[in-house]
């Protein structure tokens, strides 16, 4: 009998993965690296966390140093010159980076690590960026050959601090200092290759860097990290043994960086080891939380964000002082491209949640903000769920005010978001996309407006307006006929108009009509 392979679960070591002797599963991303470094020249790849973005660094150091052996059987293993070797320099931020001192000696350790590797001694340097300057050099004159630089999370000292904007700016104004070593040295270097989660603009960190190739959305290496759907189907068959695929990738597929789509290997890996279990393991690895912090300040309407169109600057970069909540879901995964469109010269761009995990989670997390008792927020859900499958309107309103109710009331302090009709729409569109509905629309374009939201379920459509301290939700659908581009489609439609009062941040009204054939 045939031995499965194993899974190469959190594994970021490329000579480990390859290690014959333990036979995991490995993805071959050869094939993109060696272009890469025949390119030559300084690139950058934001990808969202737990992506391999760490796997991938790894395996251009092997290559650089020369590892023939753990490349057999890969697509480099006969295209590369394997006694061509360079000194890595590799910087991985990781650790407590929560104060600026604790940085500086992170920072430190890191040097003085890659100086024990390429048996380098520095002089002794007060500043980072001139311990940096001296490694590089010493090195190309060491070895006689330019210098690979690799830099792991090369921004996670400044997402680290978002919570604390003082400590964010000095950690910037660090790495930037760092970073343009880079530059000066320009002589001593052959390939540069920097990850991390976010794009802050080029002036903010990489003052001068000019030459740096942003590669997160060429089509080119949209899959270089991740698993697409031919590895699923191919790498992945025999240990996915009675999955039904379309359900594994409606959970987990959807990411899209302007290539094939790809899966976050996190998710697929846990899938595997939890007995197939559908279950949110990727979104476990981190709570969004600063970007709920986003949405309170700046008032934003989330059930907008399912089909959110965005122009090409919003996904570029964004800097401390000017955080946009859109920005940072996109480039932390939250997130996709469903479409780009070319426009008057310009692209545009719809972003959608890139599956039902991250549907379902970030919006039940958001949920779960709001609503701080769990067993309350559980119970909840699921009336819900039995109240819209029974077509029980009535119950429906009850269970809308036991929603509101429920809220914390420390949530509205020193803001004014009850007065936002948006929050309202975010809190309800959130617990229809936490409880698990997946076909849910929000501002569903009419020949004549708008429609708050509406929920599908089976052949049944439920059509909602929401307003804040007015009345008229159920005349507006009417007076619009909002349900006619569905009437032939199903075989229930009903139109619910809910109205909020912001001083007791409750329903003032609420009205329903089942829309006759």
């Amino acid at each position: 009998m045939k031995k499965l392979k194993k899974l190469p679960i959190g594994i970021q070591t490329f000579e480990k993965i390859r290690d014959k002797k333990e036979n995991y599963i490995y993805i071959d991303k050869t094939k993109e690296a060696l272009e890469l470094i025949e390119g030559g020249g300084y690139y950058f790849l934001s990808r969202p966390r737990r992506f391999g973005k760490s796997l991938f660094l790894d395996t251009l150091q092997d290559i650089f140093e020369g590892k023939k052996e753990l490349f057999e059987g890969l697509y480099i293993y006969d295209k590369w010159d394997w006694e061509d070797r360079y000194p890595v320099i590799k910087i991985a931020w990781s650790g407590d980076l929560r104060s600026i001192e604790s940085m500086k000696i992170r920072g430190s350790d890191v040097l003085r690590e890659n100086q024990q590797r390429l048996d380098i001694v520095c002089e002794e340097k007060k500043h980072l960026s001139s311990c940096f300057g001296d490694l590089i050099k010493k090195s190309y004159e060491k070895y006689g050959k330019k210098v690979v630089i690799l830099i792991d999370e090369y921004d996670k000292p400044i997402l680290d601090n978002l919570d604390q904007i003082e400590v964010a700016k000095a950690s910037r104004e660090l790495l930037r200092g760092l970073y343009s070593v880079m530059k000066d040295s320009d002589r001593y270097i052959k390939f540069v290759f920097l990850t991390g989660v976010s794009k802050f603009s080029k002036a903010s960190i990489f003052s001068g860097l000019n030459n740096l190739e942003d590669i997160s959305l060429n089509p080119n290496y949209g899959t270089i990290c991740g698993y697409t759907q031919d590895d699923i189907e191919k790498d992945f068959k025999e240990l996915l043994e009675g999955v039904e695929l379309n359900r594994l990738k409606e959970w987990y597929n959807g990411y899209n960086f302007l290539s094939h789509r790809v899966y976050n290997p996190f998710d697929i890996l846990l899938f595997i080891r939890n007995h197939h279990k559908f279950n949110n393991y990727w979104f476990k690895t981190g709570t969004p939380s600063f970007l709920i912090k986003l949405f309170k300040e700046q008032n934003y309407n989330l059930a907008t964000f399912e089909n959110l169109l965005v122009g090409e600057e919003l996904l570029e970069s964004f800097d401390i002082e000017n955080i946009s909540l859109e920005t940072v879901m996109f480039q932390s995964g939250y997130l996709t491209i469903r479409e780009v469109k070319e426009k008057r010269n310009r692209y545009e761009y719809i972003l959608d949640y890139p599956n039902l995990e991250t549907k379902m989670s970030f919006n039940d997390y958001l949920l779960g903000y709001f609503i701080k008792n769990k067993s309350e927020k559980f119970k909840i859900q699921n009336q819900l769920m039995d109240m819209m499958e029974e077509k029980n309107l009535e119950g429906i309103e009850r269970v809308f005010k036991s929603l509101f109710a429920s809220i914390a009331y420390n949530n509205f302090t020193n803001n004014k978001i009850e007065n936002y009709e948006g929050f309202y729409a975010s809190v309800v569109y959130a617990y229809f996309a936490g409880a698990g509905f997946d076909r849910i629309v929000a501002e569903d374009v009419t020949n004549d407006g708008r429609i708050d939201l509406s929920v599908f379920i089976d052949d049944m459509l439920y059509i909602f307006e929401f307003k804040v301290n007015q009345k008229g939700a159920l005349a507006q659908i009417k007076e619009k006929n909002y349900p006619q581009k569905y009437q032939t489609k199903f075989s229930d439609i009903f139109i619910v108009g809910v109205e909020f009062d912001s001083e007791s941040r409750n329903l003032l009204g609420y009205e329903w009509e089942r829309v006759s054939d």
